[in-house]
């Protein structure tokens, strides 16, 4: 019996993992300040504004995302290397590379849609 009780908890995590990142996200994205550029992010890394990286508030380091502004259709690949952004609303905040891609570098923000891709 507690073995069956063990499978169930763990096919109920494994369900909802999977369940939890397969989801697509829309909010309003940003990216990190030129000031940022050495530091070092939640991953340990060194935050560099040439990679195609992004904070999220509870998505796995590594994970892989599409995100897309939804304002001009275009998009990009970014890995998850931080946590944030802790501003209400915003629910990714990228490199500036990765903004540059999007093309929201003059408006500094833009609504987006995260989508788990790896």
């Amino acid at each position: 019996m507690k073995t069956k009780v063990s499978f169930f908890v763990l096919f109920l995590f494994i369900a909802a993992g999977v369940r939890a990142q397969s989801k697509t996200q829309t909010g309003i994205a940003s990216y990190y300040a030129d000031k940022f550029v050495g530091r070092t992010t939640a991953n340990g890394e060194k935050y560099s504004h040439h990679k195609l990286t992004a904070a999220h508030k509870t998505l796995p380091f590594g994970t892989k995302v599409r995100v897309t502004n939804l304002e001009n259709g275009k998009k990009v690949i970014v890995r998850i290397n931080d946590r944030g952004p802790f501003v209400k609303g915003r629910i990714i905040d990228l490199s500036k590379s990765a903004a540059r891609k999007l093309d929201f570098i003059e408006k500094g923000l833009a609504k987006v849609s995260v989508e788990v891709v790896k």
